[in-house]
């Protein structure tokens, strides 16, 4: 009977070591860290503008649909870009839902960029990302869209295009992905450059 509570007073202190350790040293360590380290990044990259109101993070993207605006590509987090429901739609390549749904994108794409049929429409403005929170668009994308919203805004071509430049993000160490647009931060560059007093 000493032996079983021997083992069993082990057990417990065992238990409440780690518990310490593990739900409560190492985690304030970590959080610590990020503060310390890489706080933008541990605090979301938060978009704050010159009042201090928070318009949105650099890494989950927003539905925009205004004429004036580039649009995110599609997405299928709940009503779209909902941070509590991230997920793709999970429709496989043989589903007739997502072939329908892809045509009409397509067809939508080219009617409200003023493109012809025959110009190609990228893969990421008519097909979700599997989080549905993607931030990006391909730069071909945003190069295809830049007319209409230089239209919208009464702005020449060179500027849309020299601030898509800007607002584009290489490869993650030089070789890993795409190049992307980040469409917030290049929509909120747009909304500076109509009202100068809010740069």
């Amino acid at each position: 009977m000493k032996d079983l509570f021997i083992h069993i007073r082990g057990a417990v202190m065992a238990t409440l070591v780690l518990s310490l350790v593990c739900c409560g040293l190492y985690p304030l360590v970590v959080f610590g860290l990020a503060q310390a380290a890489f706080r933008d990044k541990a605090n979301g990259s938060l978009i704050v503008d010159g009042s201090g109101k928070v318009l949105g993070s650099r890494l989950i993207g927003q539905g925009f649909t205004a004429e004036k605006y580039f649009h995110s590509r599609p997405s299928a987090a709940g009503n779209g870009y909902d941070p509590t429901s991230s997920g793709g739609s999970n429709l496989g390549p043989t589903s007739q839902k997502l072939n329908d749904s892809i045509k009409d994108r397509v067809t939508a794409y080219r009617a409200e960029n003023g493109l012809a049929e025959t110009v190609m429409v990228p893969a990421d403005a008519v097909t979700a990302s599997s989080s549905g929170l993607d931030p990006h668009i391909s730069p071909r994308n945003a190069e295809l869209q830049a007319s209409r919203v230089a239209k919208a805004r009464g702005l020449d071509l060179p500027t849309v295009s020299a601030l898509i430049k800007a607002h584009t993000d290489g490869p993650d160490l030089g070789i890993l992905g795409e190049p992307g647009v980040n469409v917030l931060e290049l929509n909120l560059a747009l909304d500076a450059a109509a009202n100068p007093k809010t740069k």
